[in-house]
C-alpha cells in the first residue's frame, strides 16, 4: 500500500481562531494511519512552499482554485506501479482539496488502483471530495473517504480504526 499526503503546518484555523501547528493536521492523521498499517509513505511537498501565515495561504489557495492552477511538486512523484491501493490524504481548503492534489493525481497513472481518500477539515467535512476524485479518476475505484476535523485529529483513533476496518486494512 502507498500512503500519500499533503499537509501544512504553521498558522491554522482553530475553533474560529488561529493557532500555530508544528505538524499539520493531515500529517498527524497520516502518521496515525502509518502506525496501524504496513505502507510506504510519500509526502507531497510544494516546490513553492505555502506561507506559514493563515491568511496568505487562504488567498493563495483562492487564486489557485480560481485559475485552476497546478502547483509544482518539489520531489519526483513515486512509482505507483507496484501498488494496488493508494491512500490519498489532504486538508480541505475552501471546500476542495488543495490544487496540488490535482497536480499529483494528474501526474500519475492511477488507472486500476483503489483510492482511499482521507481529509482533515475545519468546518466542511468531506465536502464531496471523494466524488471529485471519482470524477477525476474514472478508471480507479475511489472508496468513501474519511474526514476528521483538524481540531480533534489527535483523538481520531476510534473513527480511523473503524474506517480502516471497513476497508479491510486492519
Amino acid at each position: 500500500m502507498l500512503l500519500v499526503y499533503f499537509s501544512r503546518a504553521g498558522e491554522n484555523y482553530y475553533y474560529r481562531g488561529r493557532r500555530d501547528l508544528e505538524v499539520g493536521n493531515t500529517e498527524v492523521l497520516a502518521g496515525m494511519i502509518s502506525d496501524r498499517i504496513d505502507c510506504v509513505t510519500y509526502e507531497i511537498e510544494a516546490a513553492d512552499p505555502y506561507p506559514d501565515a493563515y491568511d496568505p495561504t487562504v488567498e493563495r489557495n483562492r487564486r489557485e482554485q480560481q485559475d485552476d492552477a497546478r502547483p509544482a511538486i518539489a520531489n519526483p512523484l513515486p512509482d505507483v506501479g507496484g501498488y494496488d491501493l493508494v491512500l490519498l490524504g489532504s486538508p480541505v481548503w475552501n471546500m476542495r482539496t488543495p490544487m496540488i492534489m490535482s497536480t499529483f493525481i494528474e501526474g500519475l497513472d492511477l488507472a486500476g488502483k483503489t483510492i482511499l481518500p482521507f481529509v482533515t477539515y475545519a468546518v466542511s467535512g468531506m465536502s464531496g471530495i471523494d466524488d471529485d476524485y471519482r470524477d477525476a479518476l474514472p478508471d480507479s475505484e475511489v472508496c468513501d473517504g474519511l474526514a476528521i476535523q483538524g481540531e480533534i485529529v489527535a483523538e481520531a483513533a476510534p473513527d480511523l480504526d473503524k474506517w480502516l476496518s471497513a476497508n479491510n486494512l486492519v
